[in-house]
């Protein structure tokens, strides 16, 4: 079976270590990224199913960024999974609005962030699935 290749944006370098840890103990392939630049970078040669996307970074934040890539054929299909501390009543609708899949708020819970994940992804075939069919 092949492990499931998940892209993580975070600036925060202990949520990230957190989240790879997470996602690598449950059979994922991971790559991570500190920035958009990275990202791009990163993206050049690795297509992820999924990408856990930081809400605030530095520079390009984490919903232009996720903006950029929906506009790109060769990205528009990444499922992108926002996470912000930020848990204002209007960041979830702002995620949505600006392309991404779902939305977590920080702290993050560790023992369901992968099934959270896995949901999203599941969505996502069944609405590809649906397509097809239609």
């Amino acid at each position: 079976m092949t492990k499931v290749p998940i892209l993580i944006v975070d600036d925060n370098p202990l949520n990230t270590l957190l989240v790879h840890h997470i996602l690598v103990a449950r059979g994922f392939e991971v790559r991570s990224a500190a920035d958009a630049p990275e990202a791009f970078e990163i993206l050049k040669t690795f297509l992820p199913s999924l990408i856990v996307m930081d809400v605030r970074l530095p520079g390009m934040d984490g919903l232009e960024l996720t903006r950029r890539l929906k506009a790109d054929p060769r990205t528009s299909d990444i499922q992108i999974m926002a996470v912000t501390a930020s848990a204002m009543a209007d960041d979830e609708r702002l995620a949505m609005n600006a392309g991404c899949d779902g939305y977590i708020a920080k702290p993050i819970n560790t023992r369901t962030l992968a099934d959270q994940l896995l949901d999203c992804l599941e969505r996502a075939d069944a609405r590809r699935a649906l397509a097809v069919m239609t």
